[in-house]
């Protein structure tokens, strides 16, 4: 649900900058963003990410839920998503749902979300919607090896989504490698910043924060200047 409950914008207050941070399962998108965050000033900087946007489920039965492919475009509610892109970007807060990945439900209410000065958003499939990119005010996509990627996720979906090895890696080849080569890897065409993360995170987030800062001091020059 988006809240109503908006932040006054006086003359000469900048609405949020929205930055997308795209790439495939396991890119380091994450990892990332709160590297950046942190690089930025926390108290600047709220975090969204599109994986809380995955459809609800419930009606589906169990059995069937598992054989769903969830690594395409259709499987999020992309106009709640949009939806919250706007709220954020007029001032208002928002309340992310809950997805559960183990059931594939959603689980009512999830994390509250205000604008700030910079508010980064990351998914696998955020490039894929022109909707989404046009929402957006800078975006940048992250490049890794294959190998390395399955590796982050199968640790990630083991320790955090309580799934099996066999599991993981049986998606994997089914869904996600092809998801990657005909949604996700073309996307990185239409971002404003290609990284690759296959060493270090810090030097990118280095690159990525001077990009940032560049952005939003351009936005207040301008408007400076129209004022």
């Amino acid at each position: 649900m988006t809240s109503s409950r908006a932040t006054p914008a006086g003359e000469g207050v900048l609405p949020p900058l929205l930055v997308g941070v795209a790439g495939g399962s396991g890119s380091g998108k994450s990892t990332l963003c709160r590297v950046l965050a942190a690089a930025l000033g926390p108290e600047r900087v709220a975090l969204l990410s599109h994986d809380a946007y995955y459809r609800d489920r419930s009606a589906v039965p169990p059995a069937q839920r598992e054989r769903l492919d969830y690594d395409v475009p259709d499987a999020l509610d992309q106009p709640l998503f949009l939806a919250h892109l706007t709220a954020l970007r007029a001032g208002a807060a928002i309340e992310t749902p809950q997805y559960c990945f183990t059931t594939h439900r959603r689980l009512g209410a999830g994390l509250a979300v205000a604008p700030r000065p910079i508010i980064l958003i990351e998914g696998i499939l955020l490039l894929c919607d022109p909707a989404v990119r046009l929402a957006l005010d800078l975006s940048i996509f992250l490049r890794a090896p294959e190998r390395l990627r399955l590796q982050r996720r199968l640790a990630r979906d083991t320790m955090e989504r309580g799934r099996t090895p066999e599991s993981v890696l049986k998606q994997f080849h089914a869904t996600v490698r092809p998801a990657h080569a005909q949604w996700v890897d073309p996307s990185q065409e239409r971002a404003d910043l290609v990284l690759s993360t296959a060493g270090p995170i810090e030097p990118l987030a280095e690159i990525a924060a001077r990009v940032i800062t560049d952005r939003l001091e351009r936005r207040a020059a301008f408007r400076s200047g129209a004022a």
